[in-house]
């Protein structure tokens, strides 16, 4: 085991500006199709599942390069959450996808990471501890294809890696997506990319609340409700921090950092309200959780998005949200 280092860094291409501006107008382009097909909504993880609220509890006695931003001091602070499947279009819950697991903790008004104030630190988690792509490049070009439809996905992997390697890519494609999943509360989410915990840099999982996978697969959000009906549920919080870049690297956003050499760090946990609301209750919190914006870079200055993947978002997420 490795101990935290604050000798992580960025590395910025010159031309990273116009790439994410242009990538920008994909998503928002992507978006607007899609709403007009559907109405309006997201440009990625586009059907909800269920809306939650929650407290955010920052647990007491955590080693000092874990206390900075959120996690300086013991307490409890109110969240919104946003359980989503990760498509571009909505589809049954049966479908293999990436299932998306967001929440915004409020806190007292701070320094952001965008450089005004903000009363938000946002955390948007995935079931996989990876993201699926090195660079925003390979994602986009992914995404701008698949919008075109399965022939035009199929053209760009072999035209950009050759048959054999070409499908050998939509093959990992396709078995990340369809890989098994166990239900929102039974199984760990992950940022999958980093972020500042003050001098250091961390990434972060939620681990699972529950145990055993859900009876059924067609309908997640009666999963939900029906562990919540027996009480709140509690999920475990935990950094894992920055070691060296050939260990835990800040830019690949595939690779993962290895357990062994930057162990997981419980600081603490997010509490869902159970019994989930029904009937109007529900309907107005999905209402008020949909026409809210999550955003990793809607957060504290001590927790700023670190790396490629998420400079790409900052300007895509802005772009999303003008476009609802």
């Amino acid at each position: 085991m490795s101990s935290p280092s604050t000798e992580w860094r960025e590395v910025v291409a010159a031309d990273e500006p116009e790439r994410h501006a242009r990538q920008a107008e994909t998503v928002t382009r992507i978006q607007a199709a899609q709403s007009a097909r559907t109405g309006p909504g997201r440009a990625f993880h586009r059907k909800p599942v269920l809306g939650l609220t929650a407290d955010f509890v920052v647990a007491d006695g955590l080693p000092d390069y874990a206390r900075h931003g959120l996690f300086a001091s013991p307490g409890t602070y109110p969240c919104r959450v946003r359980l989503s499947n990760g498509a571009t279009r909505p589809q049954k819950d049966r479908t293999g996808d990436i299932r998306g697991f967001a929440f915004s903790v409020e806190v007292p008004e701070a320094p952001g990471a965008l450089g005004t104030p903000t009363r938000a630190q946002d955390f948007l988690l995935i079931n996989r501890p990876g993201f699926g792509f090195p660079t925003s490049v390979e994602f986009m070009a992914v995404v701008e294809s698949l919008s075109r439809g399965p022939l035009a996905l199929l053209w760009h992997f072999v035209s950009t890696y050759g048959l054999f390697d070409g499908f050998a890519r939509i093959k990992a494609l396709q078995a990340n997506a369809e890989a098994p999943f166990d239900g929102f509360t039974s199984s760990p989410f992950f940022t999958a990319v980093p972020f500042r915990c003050g001098p250091y840099a961390a990434r972060a999982r939620l681990q699972a609340a529950t145990e055993g996978a859900a009876p059924s697969r067609d309908d997640w959000a009666a999963d939900v409700r029906a562990r919540l009906a027996n009480g709140p549920l509690r999920f475990p919080f935990q950094l894992q921090f920055f070691v060296d870049e050939a260990t835990t690297p800040i830019e690949d956003a595939t690779a993962p950092w290895p357990e062994e050499a930057a162990p997981f760090v419980t600081v603490g946990e997010l509490v869902l309200h159970g019994p989930a609301p029904e009937g109007e209750a529900a309907a107005a919190l999905s209402a008020s959780v949909e026409a809210a914006a999550f955003d990793p870079w809607k957060a504290l200055a001590e927790h700023q998005p670190l790396g490629e993947v998420m400079r790409a978002r900052k300007v895509a997420y802005y772009a999303s949200v003008k476009g609802r």
